[in-house]
């Protein structure tokens, strides 16, 4: 047996990182254990594995609840307003692809171009046939403010068969779409609105944040309770209501979807993250909201940074003040360059980098002293980095062409050709920047010489992009014609 069968890499490399003393202002908002729900926390180490259980008498089943799953599912309904809500131990992307099989089928869907690639998923497993629409930028950012109510509405229109519209709010900035416009314009139609609200499991605890998408009146919220929220990453729930979606019909697309053998220990956590939620969310929310003000006054007067406030938006659109967005454009840094600085030199970090922005988020899990680190590592960063000259923006393409569904291009015959030379021809993979992952092309899609130009200086920068075969961008998948 070779010697390295006695390493564990991956347990040693968190091991050290948990070994470093580090200011942590991303994902999972527990912060590695700060805000876990009591329940866990006061548990030992052996007592927690021994909640590793599977389906025996009186613990019930997720695919068929009728006892504490089945009660803890009816609690997390009441708080969040919804009619049935769902246990997801696959994560949001799961709940979203049940929603998709359930209510889209093969038909047309309403789907916003700045969806998260889970959707694509979805639409490639219901054989579903999308109709893009393209948020609106915010100016002085370059980011996605969301799709207004007026493009759906035309959407709506043009394609009188779409069976529901799809809306991610908040985005991955912490933008919050004109929920109410949405609601409207579907509602009108007698369409369900569908939202991707990963990033909202917190929103309905304090009266200082947007309405979330129940409160608002979709019809259908896949949240990732474990983002925001405090439970362990990968558990989601997924909340209905109203009478446009049949319940029936999203709870046998998730039989079909989750595993047959789902984690008591994920379960477990949305239990307890939810009745923490409902007993001292507000209280954790005022603590959290108190850092994210402060650390933002602290950042905003930083010479050359700015930070995304409610002012820079369009009407109808709100911001989560608890996410920070930190444009670093005007030091000519670009945000990947100042996230591994905090990373390597501050031992600060962050949740996400895109080409002039760097995020973090004040999660009911964070702490002052991490707030204090960021806002001195920015500081010295602004003082020590900066450049002559600002970062240019660059976006991907907003003009595209759908020629087939993206499930019957993810399954044609396919082959590899330089992406010079791909002009005309039929995208067979998704490429998208990611974060925040807006795709320039998705299975289906004409591939134009926008979508190579914009491809070669994404080459150039040496963006990170998932989804091509080619990490190198040198040569891109298409369908053979």
């Amino acid at each position: 047996m070779s010697e390295r069968q006695g390493q564990a890499p991956l347990f040693e490399a968190l091991c050290r990182h948990t070994e470093k003393n580090t200011a942590n202002l991303h994902i999972p908002g527990h912060r590695q254990g700060q805000s876990i729900p009591e329940g866990l926390l006061s548990l030992g180490n052996r007592d927690l594995f021994s909640l590793d259980l599977t389906e025996l008498p009186g613990l019930d089943d997720l695919h068929n609840p009728s006892g504490p799953i089945h009660l803890a599912q009816e609690l997390a309904a009441n708080l969040y307003g919804a009619d049935r809500s769902f246990f997801l131990v696959n994560g949001t992307s799961t709940g979203i692809h049940a929603l998709l099989i359930a209510t889209v089928g093969q038909g047309q869907v309403i789907v916003p171009r700045n969806a998260h690639r889970s959707v694509l998923g979805g639409l490639v497993l219901a054989g579903a046939d999308p109709v893009y629409v393209i948020p609106e930028l915010i100016p002085e950012f370059g980011l996605d403010c969301g799709v207004t109510p007026a493009t759906v509405r035309v959407a709506l229109e043009d394609n009188p068969a779409a069976a529901a519209i799809m809306a991610v709010s908040p985005n991955y900035y912490g933008v919050i779409g004109d929920l109410p416009g949405y609601v409207e314009a579907a509602h009108r139609v007698d369409k369900p609105l569908l939202v991707d609200e990963a990033h909202g499991a917190h929103l309905r605890f304090h009266p200082a944040l947007p309405e979330d998408a129940m409160a608002c009146g979709a019809d259908a919220a896949v949240q990732s309770t474990h983002k925001l929220g405090g439970s362990l990453t990968q558990s989601s729930v997924l909340h209905l209501q109203g009478t446009c979606i049949d319940q029936h019909d999203v709870a046998a697309a998730l039989r079909l979807l989750q595993t047959t053998s789902p984690s008591y220990l994920l379960m477990v956590s949305l239990d307890l993250a939810r009745r923490q939620l409902a007993l001292r969310g507000k209280g954790l929310l005022d603590q959290a909201l108190e850092l994210a003000y402060r650390l933002r006054e602290q950042l905003s007067m930083i010479d050359g940074v700015s930070v995304l406030s409610p002012e820079h938006l369009p009407m109808g659109a709100r911001l989560d003040p608890t996410r920070l967005v930190i444009s670093v454009r005007k030091l000519g840094l670009s945000g990947y360059q100042v996230q591994q600085l905090l990373a390597e030199r501050y031992r600060v970090y962050i949740e996400m980098a895109d080409s002039a922005h760097v995020v973090a988020i004040v999660s009911i899990g964070s702490v002052r002293a991490d707030c204090e680190e960021l806002a001195r590592a920015m500081e010295d960063i602004a003082a020590r980095e900066r450049k002559t000259e600002s970062i240019l923006l660059i976006a991907p393409p907003d003009n595209f062409t759908v020629l087939m569904k993206p499930r019957e291009a993810w399954f044609a015959k396919v082959h590899q050709i330089p992406l010079v030379e791909a002009s005309g021809r039929i995208s067979a993979e998704t490429i998208a920047v990611y974060p925040p992952g807006i795709p320039a092309v998705n299975p289906g899609e004409e591939i134009t010489v926008d979508v190579i130009n914009y491809l070669i200086a994404v080459r150039k920068i040496g963006l990170p992009c998932q989804g091509p075969s080619d990490p190198t961008l040198k040569t891109i998948t298409v369908v053979v014609e």
